[in-house]
């Protein structure tokens, strides 16, 4: 399984990124998908999971962040809203499939005052 993330960048604070993750490979549909974030000089933390009909958020991202899924185009998608400064960090997704468990390359978001 591969996972290629994009949809990261600059953006001034109060405003919104939606980032997506594509992944390849077959049973898309079962993988459990995640979004990490490691902020410089600091451990990378979880955001946001998904399996076929739950999500869970950490809690500082609760009403801000929507998580969500299409099987059927391989994506998982973060939508990020209000964003605040302390939102920058490396945004990656994350797969546990039958197979293993696999990161994405990691997009930049930046938060701007």
């Amino acid at each position: 399984v591969q996972l290629q993330a994009y949809g990261g960048g600059l953006v001034q604070a109060g405003g919104s990124l939606k980032l997506s993750c594509v992944a390849s490979g077959s049973g898309f549909s079962a993988y459990m998908l995640a979004w990490y974030r490691q902020a410089p000089g600091k451990q990378r933390k979880l955001v946001a999971a998904i399996s076929s009909g739950t999500t869970n958020y950490t809690d500082s991202m609760k009403g801000r962040f929507t998580i969500s899924r299409d099987n059927a185009k391989n994506t998982v998608y973060l939508q990020m809203n209000s964003l605040k400064p302390d939102d920058t960090a490396v945004y990656y997704c994350y797969a546990i499939s039958p197979s293993g468990r696999y990161w994405g390359q990691g997009t930049q978001v930046t938060v701007s005052s």
